[in-house]
């Protein structure tokens, strides 16, 4: 079943949502304090990605022409726009704006990252899901930390974590026909790279430094793509 390491990592991010639900209570001043810790610890995480890049002219043009698509689409504006349709579900049971921010942040970080694109294609090619299953228990525990803090909204990022995880799985097979493995590889290298800025910005973000509207970046991942793409040939 080439859906099992996603549908795992899935539920996993779910039931630490709901365990993090538990410590919803603790006192206001602990939360902001764990919360700049969690976000000066993610940001630490995204400098350690991005300095795997072996293309920095790459990572900057990725960045700088996916952000101004992203801008254009306002792409940031559509994720909270869904997150806010979500809390007027709830009514007053749900917190004014723990929804959205919860939604976006925990779909950013548990998106971006190459452990998602090997692992899918791991399950997708070989039938192997232990990548998946690895960054699951990671993203569980993870889950707990942001659902205590940021709200139930990060128990919606399982959705889009299955949809983008099980679609490469799922068209592995073609991936591995089309495409060299090495440029791939470069691929995910750069891939890996740009998204650790993203989680770095989205660590400062956390941690109240910064007010960087990150999913407007999203588009930069395509961006890595097709320069990949364009300059494979030529290396």
């Amino acid at each position: 079943m080439v859906l099992l390491g996603s549908l795992l990592n899935a539920l996993f991010i779910i039931i630490g949502a709901l365990v993090g639900r538990i410590f919803k209570n603790i006192p206001e001043s602990m939360q902001q304090t764990v919360l700049s810790i969690i976000g000066l610890v993610v940001a630490l995480l995204g400098i350690q990605m991005g300095l795997e890049s072996t293309n920095f002219i790459l990572l900057i043009v990725s960045l700088i022409i996916g952000a101004v698509i992203g801008e254009w689409l306002d792409l940031e504006g559509k994720f909270n726009r869904f997150g806010q349709w979500i809390e007027s579900l709830f009514g007053k049971r749900a917190q004014k704006g723990t929804i959205a921010e919860g939604f976006v942040t925990a779909t950013l970080i548990f998106v971006i990252g190459s452990m998602g694109i090997l692992g899918a294609l791991d399950s997708g090619l070989r039938n192997d899901h232990n990548i998946l299953i690895t960054k699951g228990i990671i993203d569980g525990f993870m889950s707990i930390i942001l659902s205590s803090t940021l709200g139930i909204g990060v128990i919606l990022s399982a959705i889009p974590v299955l949809l983008y995880q099980g679609s490469i799985a799922l068209f592995a097979g073609v991936i591995s026909t089309y495409i060299p493995s090495e440029a791939l590889d470069l691929f995910i290298t750069e891939m890996t790279a740009t998204g650790g800025i993203m989680i770095m910005a989205i660590g400062l973000n956390i941690a109240g430094l910064t007010k960087i509207r990150i999913a407007n970046l999203l588009p930069a991942i395509l961006m890595v793509g097709i320069l990949v793409a364009i300059i494979f040939p030529f290396q």
